[in-house]
């Protein structure tokens, strides 16, 4: 899927009259299959960059296409069918706390499949080693029937990751994927998700506080700053200045806060019964 930012601005729905908007006028292109990462201190913009994408937030504006289409001039059946083409995985993944993994991880099936399959999938998960194969990728394979709510904050994280696996979608969104993970668990992260999207022909576009990793892993590189395109730059070409500069007044996050080490979910109170 090919993404089209023309002097995009956008401004949240409960921003007060007169603020600035959140995104400033961005121009910016992504080519089909083209891997990018957005890197930037926190508040510049980056993940209402990815929502925009996402058809969540309307521009105040400027436009964006997808595919050369409008979002915002279609029909709502048809806006829907278009967003059941992207995959939107942001830093904490929606998923409720009592449903089973292996039925988390199919839901990313859901946008293509009928109302009566996908209410079927909810109680009898029709493909459980696809969603096994996608656990694999993120060594989770062993919690394929585990409970959400009694995993940790990074299996969590994982199990989202692993939902884009099988999502019916040419584009991927994704808001900070390493955020609960260490260092081994997230280069294992970042590195399925930069082979997967590639073998498939997926256009990723990527959050990261991690620089070092998104410029090890993405060709190219967008530094966002205050809603402003600071600079559009193959991952080569990204220097020590251009980071001095992103990140000035923001150097602690310019490696990546690391992760705290999850501890192990509590188990819910012997009182408390529930139900599947």
């Amino acid at each position: 899927m090919r993404i089209e930012f023309a002097a995009l601005a956008v401004r949240h729905p409960a921003a007060r009259s007169g603020a600035a908007p959140a995104l400033r006028p961005l121009t910016l292109q992504l080519a089909a299959g083209e891997l990018l990462a957005v890197i930037g201190p926190s508040g510049a913009g980056k993940t209402t960059l990815l929502q925009a994408a996402a058809c969540a937030l309307r521009p105040a504006q400027g436009g964006l296409r997808l595919d050369g289409i409008d979002p915002w001039t279609l029909s709502r059946p048809a806006l829907q069918r278009l967003r059941g083409r992207l995959f939107l995985a942001p830093q904490v993944p929606p998923l409720p706390p009592r449903q089973r993994v292996v039925t988390a991880v199919l839901a990313g099936r859901l946008p293509g499949m009928s109302l009566a399959a996908s209410l079927r999938s909810l109680f009898y998960p029709s493909d459980i080693p696809a969603a096994h194969a996608a656990l694999e990728r993120f060594d989770l394979a062993e919690k394929l029937f585990e409970r959400v709510d009694r995993l940790s904050g990074g299996e969590r994280q994982r199990v989202g990751l692993a939902r884009a696996l099988l999502a019916p979608a040419g584009l991927w969104l994704v808001d900070e994927p390493l955020s609960s993970l260490d260092p081994a668990r997230a280069q294992q992260a970042v590195t399925t998700l930069v082979a997967v999207a590639r073998e498939r022909g997926v256009t990723l576009l990527a959050t990261l506080h991690q620089v070092d990793m998104a410029l090890a892993h993405f060709p190219r590189i967008v530094g966002l700053r205050d809603g402003a395109l600071a600079f559009d730059l193959p991952a080569a070409q990204v220097t020590r200045e251009y980071l001095a500069a992103l990140y000035a007044q923001h150097e602690h996050e310019l490696q990546g806060a690391a992760p705290v080490p999850d501890a192990p979910p509590a188990p819910p109170p012997a009182a408390v019964m529930h139900c599947r």
